[in-house]
């Protein structure tokens, strides 16, 4: 019998990097994928092909989706700018309408493909940007969509939503990426392009403020 399938989204980011390198640890078969939704930049792009590589992914699927065709975000649409004073409460102009319901149910269809038994995404509600399809009970919700909705989950158990970072800060994520010898120095993180991170953007500011609390060196660089 060989070993189990997992599906991971793999954004080039550093939550699922971390996630993708747990999914390994656990003994799984990495079916990476990355979805090209029209961001501002491909540099993420770039790191999530470095990452999938890294780990000995089985697969790295990359699917265009273009989401910049339907707009309302600073992440898809250039004419936006990108806020960098700080992260605030409340839901960001950096919020993509649906992202993570639209990837997770591309997951779950890659999943079923392929015959994985999990889907692996790196969301986090505690040190993040306020996006409401990072929440616990949005994941909570889905799994039981997908469940209902698949044929997996009607003849057998269905495919498991997995998010294993979900209750963690972002300096518990460093950590556990350290201790777990995730390649977090292929990651990006940056709202922004080029070949330094701006460093001001919210999620350059999260990302180094869990380096900061794991006491670890960030190896990336950065504009600021």
């Amino acid at each position: 019998m060989g070993r189990q399938k997992a599906v991971v989204l793999l954004s080039g980011g550093l939550d699922s990097c971390v996630s993708a390198t747990l999914a390994k640890s656990e003994g799984f078969d990495i079916f990476a994928l990355t979805i090209d939704y029209g961001q501002r930049h491909k540099r993420e792009l770039r790191s999530a092909s470095a990452v999938a590589k890294s780990l000995g992914a089985k697969k790295h699927l990359v699917m265009k989706i273009d989401m910049a065709k339907i707009g309302g975000s600073a992440l898809t649409d250039k004419k936006l700018r990108v806020p960098k004073s700080g992260v605030k409460p409340g839901i960001p102009i950096t919020y993509v309408p649906a992202r993570n319901l639209v990837f997770l149910s591309i997951a779950v269809s890659y999943a079923e493909a392929v015959g994985a038994a999990r889907v692996y995404i790196g969301a986090n509600s505690v040190d993040y940007s306020g996006y409401p399809d990072c929440r616990p009970e949005f994941i909570r919700a889905f799994s039981r969509a997908a469940r209902l909705g698949t044929k997996a989950g009607v003849e057998v158990r269905g495919v498991r939503i997995i998010a294993p970072l979900q209750n963690l800060s972002k300096g518990d994520i460093v950590r556990l990426g350290a201790k777990s010898g995730a390649p977090m120095h292929l990651t990006w993180s940056c709202y922004e392009g080029g070949e330094r991170a701006c460093g001001k953007c919210d999620s350059c500011r999260l990302r180094l403020k869990g380096f900061e609390q794991a006491g670890a060196i960030d190896k990336i660089k950065y504009k600021i």
